[in-house]
């Protein structure tokens, strides 16, 4: 309810008071000058001003006379008056009382933007940049909570049977399908949808946040009963078993990873090696940070702690996932170069085929030019990669494979399966390296990279050559955001937590924690 006070009453209504009051002066000006008006002329001569009187006009005037104004003359101004005087203190009081009983406030700040991700019920409207940050929020924290609770079910299938699991399978297997929607939303957003169409992106947004909501909602909704399956003596113990025995498998796998990264290093270029730069050394420091969490929930469990215990688990395990994501990385990058570099030869050929169909058949819809053009560049790139592959110096396989099939895509016809697997493999590839760097590093990471890693995911799914040379190209630019977050913000100083649930359990959670 608004004050009484002159500060909370409205300024249109003390404007309003301004000119009631105005008015009755004017109207009492008017009549008292009308009352004046007969002594200032005669009743016989034209209206003119009173001049200083001579000697003799000013002893006649001395004189008493007879007084030529009738009262019948004072009746309309003195009404005149009234009338002017009765309006004003009518407004006057009608004014007032409605500023002292008004329910609405005269003016009404904006809320501050939600940081859970909901939009406001209230009738405020934020502004499309509040709702496109609302919305980069809410798809962080939606996508921490996927990973994390799909980090934490894995170490639990090394405890239960599926049909224990379903229940949060089915839950977490729903909540990325609604977190993949907002990340097609989001995509769509940067890329398709016009930004001067404000209803349209205010709708796309609101959807994005909604669909993030949902996803932390179907999580946080089976997390009750997630914890209670965990927290089971028995099964608490059997936890912290499960965590050190794939510590420990880790740790052996790690001494491997360096020595095969040793290996690529005398086979190929040194740029093919650029995507898993310092993992080994990131997941040394990972299984330090594990070593210290599990001896923690080792010693909390002893003495009965059992919250303190479970978080500090919960830590380790991450810890653990993200060193597993390093050393992962690592192999899966000399199978692919081994891949690559075997199916260099095939892919040549595939290229040659392909560029003598398309100068038979032209596309329609290519003109001859452009088309001559296209040719003209993919045959530049063709005899380039011969070279670099007959040049006696170490290459990389993976990128000489990735320069043939992005300058076939623009002339491809479809016919040379090769060059589609030879773009599955670079795809495959980029997007796996993206996406475990968002994952080790999610901590600082942003909603962009995050958005492009999304619609690389998308793009996989394709069977065309320049479907894949896309996925490949979003894969990229993910890797490049989630890079450039880092430069930014730093590396992130603690492993993200290996925790099922939603934002309500993550933030219960570390409460308790």
């Amino acid at each position: 309810m608004t004050s009484s006070s002159p500060r909370g009453r409205p300024r249109h209504a003390t404007s309003h008071i301004s000119v009631r009051v105005a008015h009755a002066l004017l109207g009492g000006t008017t009549g008292v000058v009308w009352l004046l008006l007969p002594g200032m002329t005669t009743a016989g001569e034209p209206p003119v001003a009173i001049t200083r009187p001579a000697p003799a006009a000013r002893t006649a005037a001395a004189q008493p006379r007879e007084d030529e104004t009738s009262p019948t003359d004072l009746v309309l101004p003195v009404a005149a008056v009234a009338a002017a005087g009765v309006l004003a203190g009518y407004g006057y009081v009608r004014i007032v009382r409605r500023s002292r009983t008004r329910t609405t406030p005269a003016t009404a700040a904006p809320p501050p933007a939600a940081s859970s991700g909901v939009l406001p019920s209230h009738p405020y409207t934020p502004s499309p940049g509040e709702l496109d940050r609302q919305a980069q929020a809410a798809l962080v924290e939606a996508d921490d909570c996927v990973r994390a609770s799909r980090e934490e079910l894995d170490f639990a299938r090394e405890l239960y049977d599926e049909p224990r699991l379903e229940p949060f399978t089915r839950a977490l297997r729903e909540a990325e399908g609604e977190l993949a929607a907002a990340f097609a939303l989001r995509q769509r957003d940067d890329e398709g949808l016009p930004r001067e169409d404000e209803p349209a992106r205010r709708h796309t947004l609101a959807g994005i946040v909604g669909r993030c909501a949902e996803a932390g909602r179907l999580l946080d909704a089976t997390a009750a009963a997630f914890g209670e399956l965990r927290a089971v003596d028995t099964a608490g113990a059997d936890a912290l078993a499960v965590a050190e025995a794939r510590f420990r498998a880790l740790a052996a796998r790690t001494g491997q990873a360096q020595d095969t990264l040793a290996d690529l290093h005398g086979t190929f270029a040194a740029g093919a090696l650029d995507p898993v730069t310092g993992y080994v050394e990131l997941a040394k420091d990972r299984l330090v940070t594990a070593t210290t969490r599990l001896n923690e929930a080792r010693q909390a469990a002893d003495r009965g702690e059992r919250d303190r215990a479970a978080a500090r688990l919960r830590s380790g395990q991450g810890a653990v996932a993200q060193a597993e994501v390093f050393v992962t990385a690592v192999d899966r990058l000399a199978r692919e170069l081994t891949a690559a570099r075997q199916m260099l030869p095939a892919a040549l050929t595939g290229a040659e085929a392909e560029l003598t169909a398309a100068r038979r058949t032209a596309p329609a819809d290519v003109p001859p030019g452009e088309l001559h053009s296209r040719i003209a560049h993919a045959d530049a790139v063709l005899a380039s990669v011969r070279l670099e592959l007959t040049g006696g110096r170490a290459y990389d396989p993976l990128a000489e494979l990735r320069r043939i099939v992005r300058a076939l895509a623009p002339v491809s016809t479809g016919r040379a399966g090769v060059l589609t697997a030879a773009a599955r493999l670079t795809a495959h590839s980029a997007v796996a390296a993206a996406d475990g760097f968002v994952a080790t590093h999610r901590g600082v990471v942003g909603a962009q990279a995050r958005t492009r890693l999304a619609a690389a995911e998308r793009a996989l799914t394709s069977d065309t050559l320049p479907g894949l040379v896309g996925a490949d190209t979003l894969a990229a630019a993910a890797r490049d955001h989630a890079e450039q977050d880092v430069r930014v913000h730093g590396p992130p100083q603690e492993p993200e937590p290996a925790a099922y649930g939603g934002p309500a359990t993550r933030r219960r959670l570390d409460s308790a924690g």
